[in-house]
């Protein structure tokens, strides 16, 4: 399934599902002004396994938390940066490729200057996407275009707290770190692939969308 040109959702570390629908399209429209009476739960969640099995990582939002997503502050509370980096280093310390990219993940992580959701996010995608080398056109936007024919609406579709039903987009399975204890868990974050396949992860991706 292939599609000229597909919107989605911002979201915090996206889904392998997420990055997978991304590669069936020829362009990319990320909408950062995407309002719904609650915001979208891929653009402050991700779910990431460790020893103690799935884990959800939630970035605190400044309330009200509702409105534009590119409007939404990121609360300090909770002592999240800390918290989130020592769940990925707990996580994925001893992955193949955690070393080759925990510098600049940890850099963006301390960097207290990053307190607008929207900005969070898109920096934290392109960093994974130059790590991948992912073949991606996108734009991050917030005007829409009118869908055409061969266009795809993903909002609400990838990047739900349940795994999403779209048939075309198979659960292709990649050696997990904590395969052995909880066996292969699909559809965590991008971190999850990228740790323990580094730029292989592509050939994973393009698998589920053929």
């Amino acid at each position: 399934m292939r599609f000229d040109t597909g919107i989605f959702s911002l979201a915090y570390a996206g889904s392998v599902r997420y990055y997978a629908a991304m590669l069936a399209c020829r362009k990319v429209i990320v909408h950062t002004s995407e309002r719904q009476k609650k915001t979208p739960w891929c653009a402050h969640h991700c779910n990431l396994i460790g020893a103690n099995g799935e884990q959800t990582l939630t970035l605190p939002l400044v309330k009200p938390a509702f409105g534009p997503v590119n409007t939404l502050e990121i609360s300090e509370h909770g002592d999240w940066r800390r918290t989130h980096w020592g769940a990925l280093f707990s996580a994925y310390g001893k992955s193949p490729f955690f070393e080759h990219i925990s510098d600049d993940l940890e850099a963006m992580y301390n960097d207290h200057n990053i307190t607008n959701l929207a900005e969070f996010n898109i920096a934290i995608h392109r960093l994974v996407v130059d790590f991948l080398d992912l073949p991606l056109e996108v734009d991050f936007t917030d005007q829409l275009p009118e869908l055409g024919k061969n266009d795809m609406d993903f909002r609400g579709k990838v990047g739900t707290p349940t795994t999403d039903n779209i048939d075309w987009i198979s659960n292709e399975s990649y050696w997990q770190v904590w395969y052995d204890r909880y066996g292969f868990r699909p559809d965590l974050s991008i971190f999850d692939l990228l740790m323990t396949n580094g730029r292989e992860a592509l050939f994973v991706l393009n698998k589920m969308i053929k």
